[in-house]
């Protein structure tokens, strides 16, 4: 079992006395790990110290503080295997795709550290006896507040992007994934001078707290209910707020396209990670034509998934991350049914310890119902069937988030249509996943606000200030 311990000052143990949070494997109920639970005057206290820490990290040469991030993805490469099995037996994601979400923030770290450096200010064309420039300081305190369903990947983005621009950082990892943070933020720890970053555990009254304190910029990944809660109090404080939120992402299957294929991207969208994925595809459009061919073979993939503990080798549909989340999703699949929706493989609560759900295909649903308009971040695939591409592309947009959708078609004209017309902040042509490294996009509405990835989250942690100097009394230098 892990025992966390909080970072507050450069000083490790420090803080606490909240309470304690107890995380439970979702794979059979027992408990794997502690963490203590800080109090407003304790992250008050952080605030302050962190506020201490800014001036001299923000005059470190950028160089240096790359040369620290890249010695801290180094630190946190020597851990992987600790941080993918913190990963499997806090949230249940399968072994490899823990690695994976290690790897991918390993990757990050490193990226942020070459980027970094080279990302300055531009001269402006001003007077012949005047310079004139822009140049990105560092904004100051930021406060990281990062999700349970890829702990380490998005954590290395919002903290890698801060600390090597400059930034001191106070990290609050999700209350689910405790020890994932810990362990990420002591191998970070290692590379970088005391108090640059702090950390603080708790749940959602921790990240209330520090979200209305006196910091410079918030970023967090979560829920909508969250975000919209950071935001409202940031507008009090005037800290720059950075919002992840949540999403209720399309897909839309034109008529030209193989139904085979189709199903295969849904089942991989819909079901990796359990649904758990910001991106999932949580709603699908299927033209008429081909929805009969489409659903047989969703039915049979999401039928022959195998499921199991994610410690196990070859799962690939490991548990939801506690019972809690795993009573919404079933409630919104209850819910649709008893709306007339037909169930046609899973949706049913199963036997035994665990926060187990199986891949479920939901067909017969309407546009309005709430398991297609709301997000469900479970291994769920309602499916609506239209009766043209332009009624598919009309749902796919109405929606009050907009954070990606996907399209498969075979029209070079219904993509272009799609990737001009669709609210969101990222669309993907014939893939429900991947992309060009660096890719970087701002979420619309419920979604959130501002760069979460690539290169341009490093000018997010930037404050830019323009400068015009003159000789003095009119002459010249």
């Amino acid at each position: 079992m892990y025992t966390v311990a909080q970072l507050i000052g450069g000083v490790w143990g420090a803080g606490g006395s909240g309470g304690e949070v107890v995380v439970h494997d979702p794979a059979d109920g027992t408990p794997v790990s502690s963490a203590p639970v800080a109090t407003a005057d304790e992250v008050g206290k952080a605030v302050g110290a962190a506020r201490e820490a800014t001036a001299e990290w923000a005059a470190t040469a950028p160089a240096a503080r790359a040369a620290a991030l890249h010695r801290a993805a180094d630190a946190v490469a020597a851990v992987t295997d600790e941080l993918t099995a913190a990963v499997t037996a806090e949230m249940g994601k399968p072994l490899a795709d823990a690695r994976g979400g290690v790897e991918a923030g390993i990757s990050t770290l490193r990226q942020y550290a070459e980027l970094a450096p080279l990302r300055g200010g531009r001269t402006l064309h001003g007077g012949s006896d005047a310079l004139d420039f822009l140049t990105p300081q560092p904004r100051g305190v930021v406060a990281a507040i990062t999700p349970w369903n890829d702990p380490v990947a998005v954590a290395c983005g919002l903290l890698g992007a801060a600390l090597v621009t400059g930034n001191v950082v106070l990290f609050k990892p999700s209350e689910r994934t405790p020890a994932t943070g810990w362990l990420l933020a002591r191998a970070l720890d290692q590379a970088l001078p005391a108090g640059v970053l702090s950390l603080l555990t708790g749940g959602a009254e921790v990240g209330a707290a520090l979200a209305g304190q006196d910091v410079d910029v918030v970023a967090h990944v979560g829920s909508t209910a969250a975000g919209r809660a950071i935001a409202a109090a940031t507008a009090r404080t005037g800290a720059k707020v950075l919002l992840e939120n949540g999403g209720s992402d399309p897909l839309v299957v034109d008529a030209d396209v193989d139904a085979g294929w189709a199903a295969e991207q849904a089942a991989l969208g819909a079901f990796a990670n359990a649904g758990q994925i910001c991106v999932a595809v949580e709603r699908i459009y299927v033209h008429r034509e081909v929805a009969e061919d489409f659903v047989a073979a969703l039915v049979r993939r999401a039928g022959a998934l195998r499921a199991g503990p994610g410690r196990d080798p070859g799962t690939e549909l490991g548990p939801l991350v506690d019972r809690r989340h795993r009573d919404h999703v079933h409630g919104q699949v209850a819910a649709a049914v008893a709306a007339g929706a037909r169930l046609r493989v899973g949706g049913e609560l199963p036997d035994g310890p665990g926060a187990f759900y199986p891949a479920t295909v939901v067909t017969d649903c309407r546009h309005d119902m709430p398991l297609v308009r709301e997000e469900t971040f479970g291994p769920v695939a309602p499916v609506v069937v239209v009766d043209s591409f332009d009624e598919g592309l009309r749902c796919a947009a109405d929606s009050p988030y907009g954070l990606a959708a996907t399209v498969l078609t075979g029209s070079m004209s219904h993509a272009q249509r799609a990737w001009r017309e669709l609210p969101v902040g990222t669309v993907k042509i014939n893939a429900v996943f991947g992309g060009a490294p660096g890719g970087a996009a701002h979420p619309r509405r419920a979604s959130g606000q501002g760069f979460g990835y690539g290169p341009e989250l490093l000018d997010e942690f930037a404050a830019t200030k323009a400068v015009h100097i003159e000789a003095p009394g009119g002459g010249h230098w």
